[in-house]
């Protein structure tokens, strides 16, 4: 079994899941738009130092969510810092969805992408784990 962490931020909301076994364990807070979240609460509300520590996690997940590119900036960067530290693999879900699902469902698909695709988990290296915009920001230097 694998021990998977996710997190999804929208911009104003954010949770955070950890699949163990075949346990899911979730928090959500909402949070102004220009406030990020302090992640030792959210790791704290999902059980760590209590049913797991963060080295038992075999594989860190983020949404790239469309719908806040700062979110899911900040995101990328505290999930590339714990991988790397830990020297665990980081996966990037595309997250084409409204924002009503939550990280315990980005951790479902990263479970299931897993069972179907049996990927080398050197195939995630944090360092590749970017989030990509389809779309022009529109903002350009003038």
């Amino acid at each position: 079994m694998m021990n998977i962490l996710a997190i999804k931020s929208t911009g104003d909301t954010t949770s955070m899941s950890v699949i163990l076994k075949n346990e899911i364990n979730t928090y959500s807070a909402k949070h102004e738009r220009k406030d990020r979240p302090n992640w030792d609460t959210f790791l704290e509300n999902i059980g760590l130092k209590k049913i797991f520590n963060l080295n038992e996690i075999d594989l860190f997940v983020y949404a790239d969510s469309q719908n806040s590119y700062t979110a899911t900036r900040t995101v990328a960067s505290y999930l590339k810092g714990v991988s790397v530290a830990l020297n665990k693999p980081l996966m990037v879900v595309k997250d084409i969805s409204a924002d009503d699902i939550k990280a315990d469902s980005i951790a479902k698909i990263a479970k299931e992408q897993l069972k179907k695709e049996n990927p080398s988990m050197e195939d995630f290296d944090p360092g590749d784990a970017n989030p990509f915009y389809p779309k022009d920001s529109g903002f350009r230097k003038k």
